[in-house]
């Protein structure tokens, strides 16, 4: 009976105990709730972006700005007239091509305005003893402040009478030239940098006018398959052409955007003797946003309002349009200012491109056989 009583005891105490368990449980403190992440709340964009800008775009601070903005952005990188066709049926909100004519080409389902945060002049580069040959033959000159300027209109003669390097008698015929005379450019099907080149090309061959119709095109063709043909294989971005420069294995004269060999002169990464060459008619490339998805005006203000995205876009070379002078100041406080114009308004004509079904019928003309897409 003793026993019973105590086992009878020790069950009840056990109950107790657990019911006391489980009404501690219940009542206790909840603890603190757990912390959203640095993304949280924040907006997510995705993009099509051209090579040119892909080091401001996925570098840590333009990430890190874009943070503060509310905003998470991830890139691809896509050839400007490759968007219109790669950005169909993706969930993309926004593209960014390198001009303001391959932007035109690309639909977009929402009532938005493009936007241009920044631009950069398209350039030749060569290096120094290049440079100096140029200048024998009347292809280029230099003033007292160190600025470059190339002639296109003596680079037109010569190519019209379809000269080689080895025709033009002034100063000392550098190694790496050889061959017919051109200016190395990318594929202009794939690549804004040498769709625009054609354009300025197209324009001067057309009496300086801009062609407009299929007679102009017609006209201009002829020339303009002549510079391509010439090249041989063409690269697919301008990105790679540039660096080709930079590694000493590219073309001694080249087509490029400013802004890739201002953001590695600040770097510190351009060959000592290399040589900016501004167009005296050239043309410049206008960086612009075409938003796909309503989310994405809010990185397109951004990129033109924010005082820390625009300190970094002429950081990485860009000409913002809030401040265009504050990259050739970016450049100066890196020593790395020398033979860069300070001041666009400065440079000859600009005329402006062609229409977007017009460049794109001037491409066709001027690609050789088995070229772009």
């Amino acid at each position: 009976m003793r026993q019973r009583l105590l086992g009878l005891v020790l069950a009840l105490g056990l109950v107790v105990g657990v019911v006391v368990l489980v009404v501690q449980q219940h009542h206790r403190s909840p603890g603190p709730a757990p912390q959203p992440t640095a993304t949280a709340g924040s907006i997510a964009l995705s993009g099509l972006i051209g090579s040119e800008k892909n080091d401001f775009f996925t570098a840590d601070q333009v990430q890190q700005a874009f943070r503060a903005k509310g905003l998470t952005v991830s890139v691809r990188t896509s050839g400007s007239w490759q968007m219109a066709e790669e950005a169909k049926g993706k969930p993309y909100d926004f593209v960014i091509p390198a001009s303001s004519v391959a932007a035109r080409a690309i639909t977009t389902p929402i009532t938005t305005t493009a936007v241009r945060p920044f631009y950069s002049p398209l350039v030749v580069i060569a290096h120094q003893q290049t440079a100096q040959f140029l200048q024998s033959n009347g292809l280029a000159t230099v003033d007292g402040n160190g600025i470059w300027t190339f002639h296109m209109a003596q680079y037109l003669a010569d190519v019209q009478r379809q000269l080689g390097w080895s025709d033009l008698k002034g100063g000392s015929l550098p190694p790496d030239l050889a061959g017919k005379i051109y200016i190395a450019t990318t594929d202009p099907n794939s690549s804004s940098s040498a769709s625009l080149y054609l354009a300025v090309m197209s324009y001067l061959a057309n009496g300086s006018q801009v062609v407009s119709d299929q007679t102009g095109i017609d006209r201009t063709a002829p020339l303009l398959h002549y510079l391509m043909a010439n090249q041989g294989a063409l690269l697919a971005s301008s990105d790679q052409l540039f660096r080709d420069f930079v590694a000493g294995t590219g073309k001694p004269l080249s087509w490029t955007y400013e802004s890739e060999v201002a953001e590695q002169a600040m770097k510190g990464n351009m060959p000592g003797d290399t040589v900016v060459l501004y167009p005296d008619i050239g043309i410049t490339s206008d960086h612009t946003v075409v938003e796909l998805t309503p989310k994405a005006d809010a990185l397109a203000q951004a990129l033109l309002n924010d005082p820390t995205l625009i300190n970094l876009e002429a950081q990485y070379g860009f000409r913002p349009t809030a401040d265009p002078q504050k990259m050739v100041a970016a450049l100066k406080t890196k020593g790395q200012d020398h033979g860069f114009l300070p001041n666009l308004t400065s440079l000859g004509s600009q005329p402006p491109p062609p229409t977007t079904d017009i460049l794109q019928k001037i491409v066709a003309a001027a690609s050789p056989v088995g070229s772009g897409n």
